[in-house]
């Protein structure tokens, strides 16, 4: 078995807000493997400012998994506890190598194309005329669920805009989610919370900064609108840890996503734990390329949630590769008629 790894620049289309700043570009290291007769491609998309695994030696433990690919993957899996996303690529490259193409890793009705997954519509952070206009986009596009970007602007910009996208529809006709990204200060989370729950909100992601765990499991029994966590699960591993932060905050929802929380299987412990406390849950791409974003997509259709999943196409990236996602309205298809271009990575499969 053969394994090496493969730095790759994504440049956006033009420059994303994110809760970290303007991004204009995000990289991404791919790892391959060949054993004599098949080839399997994972991604390690590694989030900087925002993965535990955001680290000087990144790149030194992607050479040492493939200078010990050998040891298989369990093995490798447990070495790399605090490398989540390189376990989510070690996860996708071998089930890509014992797959009957690279990129179908989980065969489905889902990619077949005779079945969809229902996603929100997500609107980026910037000034109040961009988010308008993005606004405008996702009701023209007919999204039954939108989830918007607060924290950057003026509380009551932002307000404003929850109030013009309520007008348009009520709640049994447009699911509202925020996501502050931490960006509440914990004196005025709650204050803040009450201001937005006039806007019938479905839930609020992160609404303060994580490791604050005495303030938000407060705002978990006192909020007037369901909170969901996000950045409170990253770094969190093994099971006594995760099930220690959902019995003591006890959210309404937790959102996974599988870059940064270990993958497949570390994303299924979250859930498993969750269902048992009556936690409800959905996944969350993280800017990954369409390699990494169709194993999740695949993935994801595979656990049967009716729940809208925070999935796309990859559409933000100027030079991302061709596949067989396509968004219909608010769904997520898989077309197999489509053209896959891996040949930047796997030349085999052009």
């Amino acid at each position: 078995m053969e394994a090496f790894y493969l730095r790759y620049q994504m440049n956006f289309i033009r420059p994303v807000g994110t809760s970290r700043g303007q991004m204009a570009y995000k990289e991404t290291w791919f790892l391959t493997l060949n054993d004599g007769a098949q080839t399997g491609i994972g991604e390690c998309g590694m989030f900087r400012g925002l993965s535990i695994d955001d680290r000087p030696d990144y790149e030194e433990k992607l050479q040492w998994v493939c200078d010990h690919i050998h040891w298989g993957e369990a093995a490798l899996y447990e070495a790399l506890h605090y490398f989540p996303s390189i376990q989510f690529g070690l996860e996708m490259a071998f089930r890509s190598l014992r797959s009957t193409h690279p990129a179908l890793l989980f065969p489905s009705e889902f990619t077949e194309g005779k079945a969809a997954i229902p996603i929100n519509g997500l609107v980026w952070m910037g000034d109040t005329s961009f988010m308008h206009r993005q606004l405008l986009d996702k009701i023209q596009a007919e999204y039954r669920c939108v989830k918007m970007k607060i924290g950057a602007l003026d509380f009551q910009q932002e307000l404003g805009l929850l109030s013009f996208l309520r007008s348009q529809f009520n709640a049994e006709k447009l699911e509202i989610r925020v996501d502050a990204n931490g960006a509440f200060a914990p004196e005025e989370a709650l204050s803040k919370l009450k201001q937005l729950a006039v806007y019938e909100l479905h839930s609020i992601e992160q609404p303060i900064a994580p490791k604050q765990w005495e303030v938000m499991r407060t705002l978990c029994q006192e909020s007037p609108i369901p909170i969901a966590l996000d950045e409170e699960l990253i770094g969190v591993s093994g099971r006594a840890a995760k099930k220690e932060l959902l019995e003591t905050l006890r959210p309404q929802y937790i959102i996974l996503k599988p870059t940064l929380v270990g993958g497949f299987r570390g994303s299924l412990e979250w859930i498993e734990l969750a269902e048992s406390m009556g936690i409800g849950w959905w996944i969350t791409s993280a800017l990954e390329s369409n390699v990494g974003l169709n194993a999740i997509a695949q993935w994801t259709y595979t656990l049967q949630s009716n729940r809208p999943q925070g999935l796309g196409t990859g559409a933000l990236y100027a030079n991302n590769f061709d596949c067989p996602l396509e968004v219909v309205g608010d769904q997520l298809y898989y077309r197999p008629e489509k053209y896959w271009g891996l040949y930047d990575i796997l030349p085999e499969t052009n």
